[in-house]
């Protein structure tokens, strides 16, 4: 947490609210929020000055080009890229938010209009480094296809799995299978599919590659529409809550009835993780 819906939600919610504006200052308060072997002082020298073009996602991450002074057409100078994990969020105002939830200060990146894009992390889980457009595409290239782009089809996702004897549960967890599912919407889709999660991804019938690849994109699909789900830590930008958790069938619901046979919904732990599902239902 969080996943594509949350960080897509993010990046929907800074798009408009950054492009075009230049960075005057920046102030890290925390060393190990840079990642990538950068120093704090190198990090601000490759970003100050750079101007935001669209911001952009790919599987878990917000994608920030940074262009030279100017026109935003030209090509990025570099990219700074942010993992935001569990507990990190954003904010864009004049003043820091006055918030219970946002008191804790990770990075401040002042801009040209006289407001600051804040980034809070009481975890210190996420951070931010910056990379050349160059070394970006090697690093996507290692992740899976995007599940909601268009070009994800079933006879794709077929040729993920078929070779593959790993539960399909932690297999759609596996970054470089599939980008930027985690443990809600996998267990959201299994169930949604009626697909045991410990099943072996390669014995899956091309009639339940189908069905899993629907339920995959629909309930993403509507996890977006949500603006993602907040449990407990996760929030849009300047505070905005989603809502899916008000429709999680399964996940976090551990002796609850099963909505479609009333059963029990059973938690189990795969490779460290939780999965919630109904041993009746998904076979």
């Amino acid at each position: 947490m969080p996943e594509l819906p949350e960080v897509e939600t993010m990046r929907r919610d800074l798009g408009p609210l950054l492009l075009g504006r230049r960075i005057e200052r920046v102030r890290a308060y925390h060393d190990d929020l840079i990642l990538g072997g950068m120093t704090p002082s190198a990090f601000r020298r490759a970003v100050r000055g750079r101007t935001f073009g669209p911001v952009g996602r790919r599987a878990k991450y917000l994608l920030f080009p940074l262009h030279a002074p100017g026109d935003v057409q030209d090509p990025p100078e570099c990219l700074m890229r942010v993992q935001v994990r569990m507990t990190g969020r954003f904010a864009v105002a004049v003043n820091r938010p006055d918030s219970s939830e946002f008191r804790h200060p990770g990075i401040d990146i002042a801009l040209d209009d006289g407001r600051t894009l804040y980034y809070d992390d009481v975890r210190r889980l996420g951070g931010f480094d910056v990379l050349t457009p160059e070394a970006w595409k090697a690093r996507a290239a290692e992740l899976g296809p995007e599940p909601l782009d268009r070009s994800f089809r079933a006879a794709t996702f077929a040729r993920i799995l078929t070779p593959l004897r790993a539960p399909i549960k932690n297999v759609l967890l596996d970054q470089r299978r599939l980008a930027g599912l985690g443990n809600i919407y996998a267990s959201e889709a299994l169930y949604r599919a009626r697909i045991d999660p410990r099943r072996p991804a390669g014995s899956l019938e091309m009639t339940e590659t189908r069905r899993l690849h629907r339920a995959v994109r629909a309930v993403l699909r509507d996890a977006l529409d949500s603006a993602g789900t907040t449990l407990r830590d996760y929030r849009a930008v300047n505070g905005r809550s989603g809502s899916f958790q008000t429709r999680l069938l399964v996940y976090q619901r551990e002796g609850a009835a099963c909505p479609g046979c009333g059963r029990p919904v059973v938690r189990i732990v795969q490779a460290g993780r939780s999965s919630f599902f109904c041993p009746n239902c998904q076979r």
